[in-house]
């Protein structure tokens, strides 16, 4: 049973300045054993706990009972405790990170590091946890001290059996961007790599880049993001200035939009975000429906710039309606009805089954269907 999973640590929040140690550890041992209570204070804030117990029912249990309850006139808040709040936690800034995805949802810390171990030194090992219910996330980040070691790790670890399920290993958030000729933009706020990753389906790997002017090739296409992994297609829309780039995996796709989202391309600020799951991709796929978007409430995405919307949650194989406002004349384009990341306002009018004569590349030719 490991601490990670079965925690006994509460973070405590929103006390009142009078407060005591012995005062909080005598109100929660009415709950079930206290093994230890450490206040924090910080000039200008209120203080803030942490209570460990000696097992984790009575954690759980202090959980329930103690969240938004008055004590001393204040409603405190507690939650599980990330992490001890007086040990110093090693810092792995310049350390070498790597996603792990497809996890296991059985697989524990433990069980993780004893699988990375014998490449090199591991610094850090997380699986990612849902706050609430702390059930794993299906993924989770492996830290080395050294590069060389993490470069072996993804080699040989990725597509290996751990638990009941092949994992996929990759660079994570941390890695540094591939060389690119064309220097960033001015950013604002740049998206983290799991923040990306968790807004569409784990099956989702197409990329919407958006945001050219003029100058859109195929080759430079491939050429800005060749670099972050294996591309399955391409599609070119070279009169709207966007493109859709389909990748071999999702981890390639999220590093894309990490790196590129909001950098200069051939003289261009682009936009990059989540392309339409199911807008399809090869000459045999169906053309989508018309407005086959989620219904999901969507949220405002943190990029730093207006009109980028996209789903909260997600429902296996449900569309995602994400639009970037400058783009919405694509809408009116026959050939995108089946790779537009928004909702249709005109139908295909050709005839059941037949596809819009969109290009399609086969290897390094561009072919129409018709062809």
């Amino acid at each position: 049973m490991s601490d990670e999973s079965h925690p006994k640590t509460l973070y405590v929040g929103n006390l009142d300045v009078s407060v005591s140690e012995d005062l909080l550890c005598t109100l929660f041992s009415q709950i079930g054993p206290v093994k230890g209570c450490k206040i924090i204070r910080e000039p200008g804030n209120d203080p803030y706990a942490f209570v460990e117990f000696t097992n984790h029912q009575s954690a759980s249990t202090a959980l329930a009972a103690m969240n938004k309850r008055l004590f001393l006139d204040k409603e405190m808040k507690v939650n599980w405790a990330t992490s001890p709040g007086n040990q110093p936690k090693q810092d792995t800034s310049n350390h070498h990170h790597i996603f792990v995805g497809d996890l296991s949802p059985e697989i524990e810390t433990e069980t993780l590091r004893e699988a990375f171990a014998p490449f090199g030194e591991i610094s850090n090992c997380r699986i990612v946890r849902d706050p609430q219910t702390l059930k794993s996330k299906g993924y989770a980040f492996v830290s080395f001290v050294k590069k060389a070691e993490a470069e072996n790790a993804i080699q040989s670890m990725n597509g290996q059996w751990l638990g009941s399920r092949s994992i996929r290993t990759n660079w994570s958030t941390r890695k540094p961007p591939p060389p690119r000729t064309e220097k960033p933009a001015l950013r604002q706020k740049q998206p983290a790599f799991e923040e990306i990753y968790n807004q569409t389906s784990p099956t989702n790997t197409t990329v919407y880049c958006g945001g050219f002017a003029s100058g859109l090739t195929d080759d430079l296409v491939h050429k800005t993001f060749a670099p972050f992994g294996a591309i399955q297609d391409i599609r070119v829309f070279k009169d709207k200035g966007y493109a859709f780039i389909k990748f071999m995996s999702k981890e390639s796709a999220t590093h894309a939009i990490e790196n590129v989202h909001n950098t200069e391309v051939n003289g261009h600020t682009v936009k990059c975000f989540w392309g339409k799951e199911n807008g399809g991709f090869g000459p045999d796929s169906g053309a989508m429906q018309p407005g086959a978007v989620s219904q999901t409430a969507a949220t405002p995405y943190s990029y730093g710039y207006g009109g980028y919307w996209y789903p909260q949650g997600y429902t296996g194989g449900s569309g995602y309606m994400q639009g970037y406002q400058s783009y919405q004349q694509y809408q009116q384009y026959p050939g995108g009805q089946q790779y537009s990341v928004m909702p249709q306002q005109v139908q295909w009018t050709g005839q059941p089954g037949q596809q819009p004569n969109v290009p399609v590349m086969y290897g390094n030719v561009q072919k129409y269907p018709s062809q």
